[in-house]
């Protein structure tokens, strides 16, 4: 072990760790400025290297900072079923990023491992597969990772290229499960799936081929060239694909995207007066975030967003749909609708009259993915369009064996072509993680069978007005909730505080929780009009600062 320990300490050498820079392991991985990343990405592959030594799985290792500034990367690691690193081994991630010196650094490793029960191989047993989006900085930070997972002994990296975040994801959740998991793959299974749940439609003749009016704004990222290679698998589906990333276009996420799109709730750069009244999809910067949209005036430069609830609820309305067609025979399983606290509380209230089962968890795509595996069918999205569904194992040999059986009737042929809708969405959707991609080729596809404009669809419910307001702190800590973020314990009559002003306004709902990210409280409120729904937020704000003590508020 101590050979092996060395031969991990004299490769670190070539990556030291940036003085005074403490990183913390989110939701996102590690994320910063590039310049201050390679020792960290370095790390990062150490640890991915001893989770497949763990886990005698393949794991993944994907560099990209996402929907933040081209000058900014970050590294996350993907766990043997495609999502999320288990919560688990964060406290490992963040010790080993931040041990300054090599008797800390080689310790921490150690001292892991020894807990974990992993040792070093002599033959090779793990292995990493390495993919980076297309930021300036990606290329030497995948040469950091390689360095990082090849310095473990008994473990090999595999260099996908450039990718979405998201196919990496399916590839590692595919490989994993012995099935077809090469980028060819992922656009095969896509098409061919895509290709299905439109032959299914109750809505089009099998003569007349679908021409979707669809514009889409690819963050001049890594998602407009997938989608591009994409649609060369989908003849007949026609989608203009602007902010591609080619010279001229504009930088990476400048003023486009879907977290532009989302919290700005204005046009994005590129789109004009050719595009008013077509339905518009925002990609972000590495393609696992989507929202719709529709230009409401182009003086204004405003639009109607449809954000992730609104995906949420479209696709819930799809899957009941086919479930009920189903009742009698899959009453037995459940469908469960996970949101945060930040999902407006119109779309919320809307799920629960069509009478499904909304449940919250804490802010966090790790949270939502973790809860809505439990259920049969679990669908999950964040406002920020970061969403998907899962499908039990269970209910999927359900399905495939109620399809043969139905296959060899004449009868319950509307059964029939439930069942194949809904195995079609189990392989079209990407079940690793959220993905702009495949969501918006299922988007596309339901509102086609349900016959719904992007106008239809907006009007399924109108958003209450919200207002977030962040107050930074001296001691973010004080700040402590329950009830999936929506209630404070500590400090004590803060809680009292916020009911008495929601008290004070229809419709109101207002929580405050600790940011995962700064010393900073988050205020989020709803109200019946923008001006209540600011006001609320503004009195919560001042009741933090009286509470917790107010450094400033923005």
């Amino acid at each position: 072990m101590d050979e092996a320990i060395h031969l991990i300490l004299q490769s670190a050498s070539a990556f030291p760790p940036p003085p005074g820079i403490k990183f913390a392991y989110g939701t996102a991985g590690f994320r910063s400025n590039a310049s201050l990343l390679s020792s960290t990405v370095f790390r990062a592959g150490i640890v991915a290297a001893l989770r497949s030594l763990k886990s005698g799985s393949v794991i993944g290792l994907m560099i990209t900072a996402s929907h933040n500034p081209a000058s900014d990367n970050g590294v996350k690691v993907a766990d043997p079923g495609g999502g999320m690193l288990t919560q688990d081994w964060e406290p490992f991630a963040e010790a080993l990023a931040n041990a300054v010196n090599p008797e800390d650094f080689v310790q921490t490793i150690k001292e892991f491992m020894r807990n974990e029960g992993i040792s070093f191989k002599e033959a090779c047993s793990g292995e990493v597969l390495v993919a980076r989006d297309t930021r300036p900085s990606g290329e030497s930070l995948l040469g950091a990772a390689m360095r990082g997972i090849r310095a473990v002994k008994g473990v090999v990296a595999v260099d996908m290229g450039i990718l979405t975040t998201p196919q990496l994801h399916w590839m590692v959740r595919n490989r994993n499960r012995s099935t077809p998991a090469t980028e060819f793959d992922y656009y095969t299974q896509l098409s061919s799936s895509f290709r299905t749940l439109m032959s299914l439609s109750l809505k089009v003749l099998e003569s007349e081929p679908y021409t979707g009016d669809v514009v889409v704004d690819g963050a001049n990222g890594v998602g407009a060239e997938k989608l591009s290679l994409l649609l060369s698998f989908l003849e007949g589906l026609e989608m203009q694909i602007k902010n591609s990333g080619k010279e001229g276009e504009g930088g990476l996420n400048e003023r486009v995207g879907a977290d532009f799109v989302q919290k700005e709730k204005v046009i994005p750069c590129g789109f004009g007066v050719g595009d008013v009244g077509k339905r518009c999809a925002s990609f972000d910067g590495d393609a696992d975030r989507l929202v719709y949209f529709y230009i409401s005036s182009l003086e204004k430069q405003s639009i109607d967003l449809i954000d992730g609830d609104k995906i949420l609820t479209l696709f819930a309305i799809f899957i009941n749909q086919q479930l009920n067609c189903l009742q009698e025979k899959c009453h037995s399983f459940k469908l469960g609708i996970v949101q945060t606290a930040y999902a407006n509380g119109a779309s919320t209230n809307y799920l629960r009259y069509l009478g499904l089962e909304v449940v919250f968890t804490l802010t966090g795509v790790k949270y939502l993915h973790e809860k809505a595996a439990e259920y049969d069918i679990g669908i999950y999205f964040e406002a920020n369009g970061h969403g998907t569904i899962l499908f039990s194992e269970k209910f999927l040999a359900w399905l495939s064996a109620l399809n043969e059986e139905l296959g060899s009737f004449s009868t319950g042929l509307e059964q029939l072509k439930a069942v194949q809708r809904l195995l079609a969405v189990s392989k079209l959707i990407n079940q690793a993680t959220g993905d702009a991609l495949s969501g918006c080729l299922l988007v596309e596809a339901i509102l086609h069978y349900m016959g719904f404009s992007i106008q239809t669809w907006n009007k399924l419910y109108q958003d209450l007005p919200s207002r977030q307001i962040k107050v930074k702190v001296a001691d973010k800590t004080s700040i402590v909730t329950t009830d999936a973020e929506t209630r404070v314990l500590r400090p004590l009559g803060l809680q009292e505080a916020i009911d008495s002003e929601v008290a004070k306004h229809s419709q109101g709902r207002a929580f405050v929780r600790p940011s995962g990210t700064e010393d900073a409280v988050r205020v989020y409120a709803e109200a019946l009009t923008q001006e209540a729904a600011d006001s609320l937020a503004q009195a919560i704000a001042e009741h933090v600062h009286q509470f917790a003590g107010l450094v400033s508020a923005t």
